[in-house]
């Protein structure tokens, strides 16, 4: 999207890279992450961003190969701040000095501010900051002057105001730097002129403009899981262009209760989209007979998928696009921080990799948005909290929580466990504190005793996490009492389980999912 204002930031590897956008987005000012091979001074004048952050990183700037700003960006116009990583470079290139550093820092570190104006207007003279450093700068470049110190590092922070050129040894970012929103805040509206315009109700009136700038009046398809990122998408875009969207819903049968029935009536009844949905499960279930290994399933779900999406793409005349529900993070850990494919956390596949001869044109109206921007969105659209606020659910489904083959008698077990599961959770008002709480049936059976007789049934094993970003995450700890009245309904009511378990594991070294 391009926005009235924007900031870019050029990311050296930075592990709070993303942290950077955030801080700037609370701000509602825009901003998108670029890697460093993008930047450069011809793209400056061409985007005219209203300023460049320059990110931390591992690397060490007088290292071969080390990641570094072209030195005209810095004449192009648009001020700079360089964090951490960004500081050294900016230093190096500019004439100063980066040496290692005699004392590493690292963590809560006390600051002492220098000269109160520019980026330090209105910040307290002594806080704390967080470092992450084991290189310094010991020598300023020409025109600059040191704005700040701590006990171990001489230059916290340099400027050279005249030029718009600011630059910090720690990290604002990271909440742990008591001034750092007030410092970012300095170098959004002080420095770099930025009004704070850029909100989600803007968002949702430009996006669904361009929208409809794109289209024209050819169709659009979107796969719709029912999920909070393609019911954003699909109310969106069908604000944009109404009847030219169709939505694919395929039923695999690898879904959770009452799903199918919910997405019907949420969308078609409700939203009045054109809503396609595709019986398959039995499809799905004859592809999977026998099958035990988890990425083996996973497989034969993704081509089943794309094989069945395909199939009803077809039937719909003049589709010329195809719609996602593609977030930041996803566009962010598809590219790596140096342009190669060993640093990339993950390759970014949304519908699971449609093929190429469908001739479709992407329109994915959410790829510059965060999770929580996402939610706020769809709450301005009208979506309901209960869709807004759903658990992730995996692609492969249910398939991945059933430990062993899939069959329809074993889906039916997880499913009503599972249902319990979610409804007791909601119950005691716990829904909304947790990332993910889900049943998983276990490939092993376990001796009970069920009125006064002697039983061998399935063991259910209950998974509840916390997270910010599924990235890591630790087990949730649940109330006994909750704990206890999940047990008891799915032992109670879910016929052929005897037992229910707990799983106590964190990610890492767990995962979330079991399969």
């Amino acid at each position: 999207m391009q926005a009235h204002e924007s900031i870019l930031i050029v990311d050296y590897g930075s592990q709070y890279t993303q942290l950077i956008a955030r801080r700037i987005r609370e701000q509602h000012v825009f901003c998108r992450i670029i890697p460093p091979q993008t930047l450069t001074a011809e793209l400056i004048k061409q985007e005219q961003p209203n300023g460049v952050i320059l990110s931390g990183g591992p690397n060490s700037v007088y290292q071969p190969n080390a990641p570094l700003p072209p030195r005209e960006m810095f004449d192009a116009g648009a001020p700079v701040l360089g964090i951490c990583y960004g500081m050294q470079a900016m230093a190096h290139l500019l004439g100063g000095t980066v040496e290692k550093s005699g004392k590493r820092e690292y963590g809560r570190s006390p600051l002492t501010i220098k000269q109160s104006d520019g980026l330090f207007k209105d910040v307290k003279p002594e806080s704390v900051s967080w470092m992450s450093h084991g290189d310094s700068v010991t020598k300023t470049p020409p025109g600059f002057v040191p704005t700040a110190t701590t006990s171990n590092t001489g230059f916290a922070a340099m400027a050279d105001s005249t030029r718009r050129l600011y630059a910090l040894q720690f990290h604002p970012e990271v909440a742990h730097t008591e001034e750092g929103p007030k410092i970012l805040r300095n170098f959004l509206f002080d420095i770099c002129g930025c009004r704070g315009e850029w909100t989600m109700a803007s968002f949702i009136e430009h996006t669904t403009q361009r929208i409809r700038e794109t289209a024209g009046k050819a169709n659009v398809v979107l796969g719709l899981s029912g999920g909070v990122d393609s019911s954003v998408a699909a109310v969106l875009i069908h604000k944009a262009v109404g009847d030219q969207l169709t939505c694919v819903f395929v039923d695999n049968g690898l879904l959770r209760a009452n799903e199918r029935a919910q997405v019907e009536k949420m969308f078609s009844r409700h939203f009045h989209i054109k809503l396609d949905v595709v019986d398959a499960a039995q499809r799905f279930l004859k592809r999977l007979a026998g099958v035990t290994d988890p990425e083996q399933k996973r497989k034969i779900i993704g081509e089943e998928f794309i094989r069945v999406f395909e199939q009803e793409a077809k039937r719909i005349p003049d589709v010329q696009f195809l719609a996602q529900g593609t977030l930041y993070p996803d566009v962010i850990e598809s590219t790596s921080a140096w342009g190669g494919p060993s640093a990339t956390i993950k390759t970014h596949h949304n519908v699971g990799g449609l093929p190429k001869q469908m001739n479709l044109k992407l329109i994915e109206p959410l790829r510059d948005l965060f999770k929580d921007e996402v939610r706020e969105v769809g709450a301005l659209l009208g979506l309901p909290d209960d869709v807004l606020w759903r658990h992730p659910f995996p692609g492969p489904g249910l398939a991945v929580r059933i430990l062993g083959e899939v069959t329809e008698e074993r889906l039916q077990i997880v499913r009503e466990a599972d249902e319990r599961v979610i409804d007791e959770i909601k119950k005691a008002d716990l829904y909304r504190q947790l990332w993910q709480v889900f049943a998983v049936l276990l490939p092993v059976k376990t001796v009970g005793v069920m009125g006064d007789e002697r039983t061998y049934e399935h063991v259910i094993a209950v998974r509840a996490v916390t997270s910010q970003d599924a990235m890591t995450a630790d087990w949730a700890k649940l109330p006994p009492e909750a704990l206890g009245r999940i047990s008891n309904r799915i032992i109670n009511e879910v016929k052929g389980v005897n037992r229910v378990v707990y799983d106590i594991s964190s990610k890492p070294p767990s995962t979330i999912e079991w399969e």
